[in-house]
């Protein structure tokens, strides 16, 4: 007995299923279940994108939130490379947010890093002439590296070529003559090792003589210290009698201006009057030896002269 197939009804099944299986994998591909929205923005970097592809993962703290959508060069400056990114609606890209590259581990495939965004920042807008919002961009760590490497080369280039220009050939020959003379200074000393002890226990020698007698240093300076307090009391003593003897001084120098303006003038006519008295003694007494009689017949008048009369005067 024969078996009745129905080709048709076989050629339908497999031409549904065939669509029920591409149904499938569109919907797991592409999302057509759940479909998300997406909100476009750009960045401008200004550094070399290598690595960086289409369809690279943007990464918020780690988390993905949308693609590269879009590279490419600034027409107005090629330093420059703009990327536009679809990022998941409701992502909150603030005015503080900082995009940058990164890559992937040893395989060299980079991606967008989003950073930054404090709670009291606002959402970022797009501004006037600009076509999406603008994020902000840093230096990667690979441009960054690159920078200091080309400072620190910049650095030894010239650091060499200092060199260079120091070790030319007459410094070259003063260095040899410097290392020359500190070489025979060395044997002299190596060659003056015993007058270097010598001397290193004479100076122990004074250092303790030192030390013993700045243990006798403490009692001296209590011993000035008496003394300088005596003589401040002296000094004091001094000051004061200097201060009676000033006292004394004036008022004698006023007893003595005194004496000057009342004593002196009634001094000055006494003597006068004793030298008079003096001047008359004398010629009294020099009277009276010449001729004593005086005494007793006073003064006899001088012998009349050649043609003069006794009595008569001419």
């Amino acid at each position: 007995m024969e078996t009745k197939v129905n080709y048709t009804a076989v050629g339908a099944f497999v031409l549904a299923l065939g669509a029920l299986l591409i149904a499938v994998v569109l919907w797991l591909s592409v999302g057509l279940g759940k479909r998300q929205q997406t909100v476009s923005y750009q960045s401008v970097v200004n550094e070399s994108v290598a690595g960086l592809n289409l369809d690279a993962p943007v990464k918020y703290q780690g988390v993905n939130v949308g693609k590269v959508r879009s590279i490419s060069l600034d027409a107005n400056n090629p330093q420059q490379v703009r990327l536009v990114f679809s990022i998941i609606a409701g992502t909150p890209i603030k005015t503080d947010t900082l995009a940058v590259l990164k890559t992937q581990g040893l395989t060299g495939i980079a991606y967008v890093e989003l950073s930054g965004g404090t709670p009291a920042a606002p959402l970022l807008q797009a501004t006037a002439g600009q076509a999406y919002p603008q994020i902000p961009t840093k230096p990667s760590l690979s441009a960054r590296l690159e920078n200091v490497l080309s400072a620190v080369l910049a650095n030894l280039d010239r650091t060499a070529a200092n060199v260079n220009a120091i070790l030319n050939d007459e410094n070259r020959a003063a260095f040899s003559k410097i290392l020359q003379n500190t070489s025979s200074l060395m044997e002299t000393l190596a060659s003056q090792k015993a007058a270097m002890r010598v001397a290193i226990n004479n100076a122990a020698i004074t250092t303790a003589n030192t030390a013993h007698a700045s243990a006798n240093i403490d009692p001296l300076f209590q011993r000035i210290s008496k003394s300088a307090d005596a003589l401040a009391t002296m000094a004091n003593k001094a000051g004061a009698a200097s201060d009676s003897t000033k006292k004394t001084a004036d008022e004698i120098g006023g007893g003595m201006r005194q004496l000057s303006s009342d004593t002196l003038p009634e001094m000055q006519r006494l003597m006068t009057e004793l030298s008079t008295l003096s001047a008359s003694l004398t010629r009294l007494i020099e009277q009276t030896e010449h001729n004593p009689s005086s005494l007793i017949r006073g003064r006899q008048a001088p012998p009349a002269g050649p043609g003069e009369t006794q009595g008569v005067k001419p």
